[in-house]
């Protein structure tokens, strides 16, 4: 059985914290994928910001896979149609870049994303939206773009193979207490519940560790999942 591990939002808004992340894995021998944004929130290009870049290099090095994860993740100048509303009601505060777009919009995005990626000499192997919220054009998109997997909230997709691979993500929520107290629930349950399910995801957020509940579950939930099963990267599932 396998665990796939991840820190996501990987941005040097939040690069402190995602360094936080990387040494409560790399602590237990964990080498997670790193979900890189381009340009977060429009106000945080990789250019701009030498050294983060240099660490997600590094990084790279290290053995992480890195993931394009939208192109500025938030949802600015897209509007939502009611049934957008519904599909992201509980799940992001305006942070699903992807949710609303169509093939063309989807893949003008991805392919900005992957120059500026390249620029930086960063090579990503897959495409994972923010808040796991896109239509099918968005991952048709990331598929005709060349990325090799992507992931939907239940499931692991390998896009040039065409097909899914379940699995549950081991996840938490901080911005509210109420939240972060629910997702520290949830994220316990699911350690019992989805036990022999595999692979499982654990995907780790920058605002994790804003609340000291889900800041104290993140390596005791690792460290649970670590017990039986061996971390995993997802470019072995692809291979």
């Amino acid at each position: 059985m396998k665990l796939l591990v991840s820190i996501h939002d990987v941005t040097p808004a939040h690069a402190e914290r995602v360094a936080e992340l990387w040494a409560l894995c790399a602590g237990r021998g964990v080498v997670p994928a790193l979900l890189v944004v381009p340009d977060w929130h429009g106000r945080w290009p990789l250019e701009r910001h030498p050294a983060f870049v240099a660490w997600v290099r590094d990084r790279a090095a290290d053995g992480a896979d890195i993931v394009l994860h939208g192109e500025r993740h938030d949802e600015i100048g897209l509007p939502r149609a009611w049934r957008d509303h519904l599909r992201a009601w509980g799940r992001t505060a305006g942070e699903g870049e992807f949710l609303t777009l169509d093939f063309t919009q989807a893949e003008r995005r991805i392919r900005r994303g992957l120059e500026r990626f390249g620029a930086l000499r960063l090579d990503p192997v897959g495409f994972i939206p923010p808040a796991w919220l896109a239509r099918e054009d968005g991952f048709a998109a990331a598929a005709a773009a060349g990325l090799r997997f992507s992931e939907d909230e239940g499931s692991v997709r390998l896009l040039q193979a065409g097909r899914r691979v379940p699995s549950p993500v081991v996840r938490w929520s901080a911005r509210t207490p109420l939240r972060a107290y629910g997702s520290v629930a949830v994220a316990r349950a699911r350690g019992v519940l989805q036990r022999s399910r595999d692979p499982v995801r654990i995907a780790f957020h920058p605002l994790d560790l804003a609340h000291r509940a889900t800041a104290q579950a993140l390596g005791k939930t690792l460290d649970s999942w670590l017990a039986d099963r061996p971390p995993a990267h997802y470019r072995e599932l692809v291979s």
